[in-house]
């Protein structure tokens, strides 16, 4: 059996791994079910607030993958949140390349939704790229995504959880406002989305040049470049927001359609290991139906074709004051019968 936190969640296998932890699939002995879980090392305080931020982050939208719970043991912290199977972004551009421009405006369409509401909270993200952004697994259907990983998000209001003279973000998606250290502000989120789409587009990762990515050369439409570059525009405030951002895009023509160009978004994780199933755990290699199987404090009902096995039942000692009572009984029963 994998190590179980908080007496819920039972670490399956590793599906990923980064600087700030290991990402694990986990069954959820209260929901039955599989979910994702980052499993990190609470070394320093500023590690921690971030956590705490990251994990008390609840942004109600289908395009967020925003932690649900967490679980702290020792010096290590579990948080959960949806499996999402289909790889990220990054992943789709190592596989294919350049992506059909239909594809990539769906994508970046849902990535401003989500942002939308995310600025709306009064939280910027700074590190939108395209391995934060996760794919379902929907095969040759329309793509679906998730904006993941808030570690470093920031609100305006709140205190700078860096030194001032410490830039945060990633190289190539940062603007040259943001690489100078200035206070968050929804601008940063907006120019990391014109070089994800630029990416998505040309297959080649953005520079800290300029141009940052080139659309002349990779036959990226007139309109669709005009975006890209107004978006990208004056580190990222060419558009007011997420939302006016969005209309524009909505007006662009696609050249391309999923019928005529498809892409799959195929699952990514892998089969689960030995001893466990689409319904949970089954029988372990050298368990026997007295072998316990569920060690945790969720509750609920197995779900239906799971196997339930049970630990054999133990006597339960009597407590000590019962056992003195019994003997002063029998003590005074001995008396009477001697007596009489």
């Amino acid at each position: 059996m994998g190590e179980v936190f908080g007496g819920r969640f039972e670490l399956v296998d590793p599906i990923g791994a980064g600087g700030a932890g290991t990402v694990w699939r986990v069954w959820d002995w209260k929901e039955f079910g599989y979910r994702a879980a980052k499993l990190m090392k609470q070394s320093d305080s500023i590690a921690l607030l971030r956590f705490i931020r990251e994990t008390g982050t609840r942004i109600d939208h289908p395009h967020v993958l925003a932690p649900t719970s967490w679980v702290g043991e020792d010096d290590r912290v579990l948080f959960t949140m949806d499996l999402v199977s289909g790889g990220s972004v990054g992943t789709m551009i190592n596989d294919y390349g350049p992506l059909p421009d239909w594809f990539s405006m769906i994508i970046i369409d849902q990535l401003l939704s989500a942002l939308e509401t995310v600025h709306a909270s009064g939280l910027i993200h700074r590190d939108i790229k395209p391995g934060n952004l996760l794919l379902a697994a929907t095969g040759t259907a329309l793509p679906s995504v998730r904006l993941a990983d808030f570690g470093i998000a920031a609100r305006i209001d709140d205190p700078r959880l860096t030194h001032t003279t410490e830039v945060v973000g990633t190289p190539g998606y940062m603007s040259t406002l943001a690489r100078m250290g200035t206070d968050p502000e929804p601008a940063q989120d907006l120019y990391a989305t014109a070089m994800v789409l630029g990416e998505m587009l040309t297959g080649q990762r953005p520079r800290e040049t300029d141009p940052p990515v080139d659309l002349a050369a990779a036959g990226v439409s007139a309109p669709l470049t005009e975006f890209v570059e107004r978006l990208a525009a004056e580190s990222g405030h060419g558009f007011g927001s997420a939302a006016e951002a969005r209309r524009a895009l909505r007006g662009i023509r696609a050249s391309g359609a999923a019928e005529s160009d498809p892409i799959e978004v195929f699952d990514q994780i892998g089969p689960l290991p030995e001893g466990w199933g689409p319904n949970g755990p089954g029988p372990r290699a050298g368990a026997s139906a007295a072998t316990v199987a569920i060690t945790g404090t969720g509750t609920g009902t197995p779900a239906r074709g799971t196997t339930v096995e049970t630990a054999p039942r133990r006597r339960t000692p009597k407590p000590v004051w019962v056992l003195g009572i019994s003997g002063l009984i029998c003590l005074l029963v001995a008396l009477v019968l001697a007596i009489f």
